[in-house]
This record gives structure tokens, sequence and C-alpha cells, in this order.
């Protein structure tokens, strides 16, 4: 399943997505001053710790077949690497720990695993689907 990491992190988005889901979206210019603490190569924050915006439930949805992240005005379909992801994100965790997690658990993942899991979570953060606490 993680194996395809790298080309479901590109398109995670042709997933259907029921509602609007730039809820609360602002300027991109507020994301870019959120990543200004990246500290490696691959600009991935070592030490932010993301949570699920409190605006958004994520949960297994037998209907859908597929994990899916609730909000008022309707839903996001998430594809299996998204929503591995996303359960990591659990406002105890770091990238870096996020990242270290999904290496155990799929160890024939990608070597760019950490780029394409930043990738997805900068995405996921402009769309405010999570937060870092600070």
């Amino acid at each position: 399943m993680m194996s395809k990491l790298q080309s479901q992190a590109k398109y995670h988005l042709d997933a259907d997505s029921v509602g609007a889901d730039n809820i609360g979206a602002d300027d991109v210019q507020d994301n870019i001053e959120n990543n200004r603490s990246l500290n490696n190569k691959c600009g991935v924050p070592t030490h932010k710790i993301a949570s699920l915006n409190p605006l958004f439930r994520m949960q297994y949805e037998k209907a859908q077949g597929c994990y899916v992240l609730l909000f008022p005005e309707g839903m996001i379909k998430l594809n299996p690497s998204a929503a591995e992801i996303l359960k990591r994100v659990d406002g105890k965790n770091t990238e870096n720990a996020i990242c270290a997690e999904l290496c155990q658990a799929f160890p024939d993942a990608p070597d760019d695993l950490e780029e394409d899991v930043h990738a997805f979570l900068v995405h996921a953060e402009q769309k405010k689907w999570i937060r870092y606490d600070e």
C-alpha cells in the first residue's frame, strides 16, 4: 500500500470531495510563514507538532469504503496514503516522527518518503485540515 505513496501523495486530490475543502483558506503567505523553521535539506520541520484542525473529524466510512475527513459542509474522501499519514497527525507527533512510524509500518516505502509526506502535509495545512502547534 505505502509502496505507492509517491504517486498517491501527488494525486491525493483525485479523491472525491463533497463540499468546499478550503475551510478558512487564507493567503498562501500564511503557510509560508508557518514553515519558517525548516531544518533539513528536504525542508521538513523537525520540532513542530501537527494536529488535526478541530473543524474536521477523520473516520472510516463503510459506505465510502475509505477514510474521510468530515466537516460541517461535507466530507473529503482520503486515499490510503493520505489516511495513513493523517492517522498519525495526533497532536503529539512531529513530522519526523510521522515519517519514522510510516517507515517502520511500511518497510517497502520509497526512499523519498519524507519528501512525499512533507508535500502532503504542506497541502493539508494549506487546506486547513491540519495545523502546527508551536
